[in-house]
């Protein structure tokens, strides 16, 4: 495979599974060095076999995105390593469990809050002097706010996407350019546990979701 040396790496946060692992591996068949990142180390691991097969190559970070300390030391070893970044991908989150609003834990709600919105905008502010002017962040809405059941996934979904719509909304004259996208419904394991009898042969595979979202960047 043809490797482009002028291409800075890309970040994906929660590259492990779904969506973050299919555009990880899309973007390193197009000749980005992808830095991965994911708590689920086999699933990391069954990432770079993947890449490594396509011809690319991939940094595994086995971290947690909650850890504020563990992604200042990513983020300026990026900056010593690469100088920068051409891409942000960001799919990490907490998908807690379908619960009646006056069911929802304080674990569930506290971890969904960790994830989805502190550690969103922890991020936004390490990654961005990252991306600079030309760089670009990604962000997947799912919008359930609001729906049954939803209410600690849909509320921190929610507020993740404002954050993120404020950062786009500051950026057109200066960059990154943030792009805030809606992906078909598709087969993953979080929407498996959301929808568990659906009948997945309807649902689009990550891996065409990849490719469609890249051409549209």
């Amino acid at each position: 495979m043809e490797h482009h040396s002028d291409l800075k790496p890309v970040l994906v946060t929660g590259a492990s599974r779904g969506l973050g692992a299919a555009l990880a591996l899309e973007l390193a068949k197009r000749g980005h060095h992808v830095i991965a990142v994911a708590r689920t180390v086999g699933g990391l691991e069954e990432l770079d076999d993947k890449i490594k097969d396509a011809g690319g190559a991939a940094t595994l970070a086995p971290l947690d995105v909650t850890n504020d300390g563990a992604m200042q030391h990513l983020c300026r070893s990026i900056h010593d390593r690469w100088g920068g970044l051409d891409i942000w991908v960001h799919t990490a989150l907490h998908a807690a469990p379908l619960s009646p609003a006056h069911f929802i834990t304080t674990k569930d709600w506290d971890r969904s809050l960790a994830v989805n919105v502190d550690a969103t905008r922890r991020l936004i502010c390490y990654v961005s002097p990252l991306l600079g002017e030309t760089g670009k962040a990604l962000f997947f809405d799912d919008p359930r706010a609001g729906q049954k059941f939803f209410g600690a996934y849909g509320a921190t979904k929610a507020a993740q996407m404002a954050l993120a719509q404020s950062w786009a909304a500051e950026t057109p004259k200066t960059g990154p350019h943030v792009c805030i996208l809606t992906p078909p419904p598709l087969a993953t394991a979080t929407r498996a546990r959301f929808f568990p009898g659906e009948d997945r042969a309807g649902l689009t595979p990550p891996a065409q979701a990849a490719m469609d979202i890249l051409a549209e960047i």
